[in-house]
């Protein structure tokens, strides 16, 4: 008991622990009751990275208790000895916290290594059967082994094989589409399936759940990057097929070694996938960038200054090049920068800022009932409609569900007012037509809910929420329509409005973070 306490009030390893298990469309506003239904969906997002990110800028280092020691060497060998070992585990601790690695990597059979040794020289320390002495042995062994935990957990984490698994499905689709014809000297053809099958393994990774945890957010943008690069290039070199290219060697002198270029750029292309993807085990990312500086350097160096069409023709090569190099600076990138830590980027900032109104403006509809704040709402789809994603999933992801929570708002609006308008039913209205705009009505109440629910799966006013609105999807299928063409319409819309209310709930409490 003595040691799990102990255990659990070092810091390295609360820190270690907490990092590990912590957490964690049509854009215009519908005027009719029955018009095109909103699809909405909110997260309640969790700044818990972001946060933490701050909390650890602001407390003093994880790693500083160690490295100012915490034990006084002279008064015994044995207290010596066990501090040289927690230095070495400190110098250890931060690699181990960032490591974002796999069992079977190099890194991480060297850092298990390390800690292994640093545990059992700690566990050859003699304390001669002196408290303090085993007390001060127990505490070094347990920061190592806190590490071994956090270093294995972190590497055998559901989500960190989840991203292994995508990234083999992505390596094996471009080794049978582009890298084998390749090296069978087979000029591969690039279809749509094979871009569109890139791009869905890029939208899955960005649905993978980090809980906040950095090395796994870092694992992810690693394999989003490369994949999301290995699209551009893909797509780059279906465009390439629609141009007009090669011109003919008679238009000009320099064209015949243009295209010479063109055939060897093309080659580079399939090596620059087979790198970004680890399908390369010979050839590395600063001889192809040698290489294509310098056929820069020789395009440059071309005079066609006299004819139009050439000197197009080499900007487009020129452009290909230059858009095959800036991939190739992504080696390293997620280790040595933040760019993994979404909650510092512009475009998500930005999206932030807009759901931050959003949020007031929802406030605002459900306590006062206020039916005049559409054209506000209509504005900030516009502003999300100008964020630059910079072609990133996750960013992409993040403005399509604040897109969603606007339109679930304006969806609630236009119900609410037609509900006011209608106040009673029509005297020559059909029953069964009557009986729609009842449960609507009971829709709205639950969609009011909804937009102010603001818990998690697990929780009790969730499921009563689901069970009340699958009871008005059963109420709705229970009306008869008797033949009644406009209560079929009716009918049909309000259990898509329904639906859609249902899959906004669960959007809410999916958890997802970018």
């Amino acid at each position: 008991m003595f040691f799990f306490f102990f255990f659990f009030n070092c810091p390295l390893v609360r820190l270690c622990v907490t990092e590990l298990f912590s957490k964690r469309p049509s854009r215009s506003r519908a005027t009719l009751l029955f018009g095109k239904p909103f699809d909405g969906g909110k997260r309640n997002m969790d700044h818990g990275g972001q946060q933490h990110h701050q909390q650890q800028q602001q407390q003093p280092g994880p790693f500083q208790q160690f490295q100012a020691g915490g034990f006084s060497p002279g008064q015994h060998p044995a207290l010596s000895r066990l501090d040289e070992v927690q230095r070495e585990v400190a110098g250890l601790g931060p690699q181990v916290c960032s490591f974002s690695g796999l069992q079977s990597d190099r890194e991480y059979r060297r850092l298990e290594r390390e800690l292994t040794r640093l545990l059992l020289e700690a566990d050859k320390v003699e304390t001669e059967g002196r408290p303090e002495l085993q007390q001060a042995r127990k505490r070094v062994a347990g920061e190592v082994e806190g590490l071994l935990r956090y270093l294995e957990g972190n590497a055998t984490h559901p989500s960190r094989l989840a991203i292994e698994d995508l990234s083999q499905e992505a390596r094996s689709l471009l080794l049978t589409g582009v890298v084998e014809p390749h090296r069978a000297g087979v000029a591969s053809e690039i279809g749509e399936e094979l871009v569109e099958g890139v791009q869905g393994v890029a939208m899955r990774l960005a649905q993978v759940k980090t809980g906040g945890s950095v090395p796994l957010r870092k694992a992810r943008y690693r394999a989003l990057t490369r994949v999301c690069a290995v699209q551009e290039v893909l797509e780059g070199r279906v465009r390439m097929r629609t141009l007009p290219l090669p011109l003919s060697e008679q238009t000009h002198a320099s064209v015949q070694r243009i295209n010479q270029v063109m055939v060897e750029v093309s080659g580079a292309r399939c090596q620059l996938i087979a790198l970004l993807m680890g399908l390369s085990g010979r050839d590395s990312c600063t001889h192809l960038a040698r290489v294509l500086t310098e056929f820069l350097v020789e395009l440059d160096a071309l005079d066609v200054s006299s004819n139009a069409a050439v000197r197009n023709y080499r900007k487009q090569v020129v452009e290909e090049i230059n858009g095959m190099l800036k991939h190739l600076d992504l080696e390293g990138e997620g280790d040595d920068t933040r760019r993994y830590d979404l909650a510092q980027n512009d475009s998500i900032r930005e999206i932030e800022a807009i759901r931050g109104r959003v949020n007031i403006l929802r406030g605002e509809v459900l306590r006062q009932g206020m039916a005049g704040l559409g054209a506000e709402l209509q504005g900030l789809l516009n502003q999300l409609d100008q964020v630059d994603t910079g072609r990133n999933p996750c960013i992409r992801e993040a403005r399509r569900r604040a897109v969603l929570e606007v339109q679930a708002v304006i969806t609630y609006l236009d119900l609410y007012e037609a509900l006011c308008r209608r106040q009673e039913s029509p005297a020559e209205e059909h029953p069964s037509h009557a009986a729609v705009w009842r449960v609507l009505a009971s829709l709205s109440e639950l969609q009011a809910q909804v937009l102010g629910f603001d818990g998690k799966r697990a929780d009790k006013s969730y499921m009563v929420l689901e069970e009340l609105l699958t009871k008005q999807l059963l109420a709705l299928d229970a009306v008869d329509p008797q033949g009644d063409q406009m209560t079929k319409v009716a009918r049909k819309q309000a259990v898509k409005y329904a639906q859609n209310i249902l899959s906004y709930l669960d959007m809410k409490t999916d958890e997802w973070e970018y």
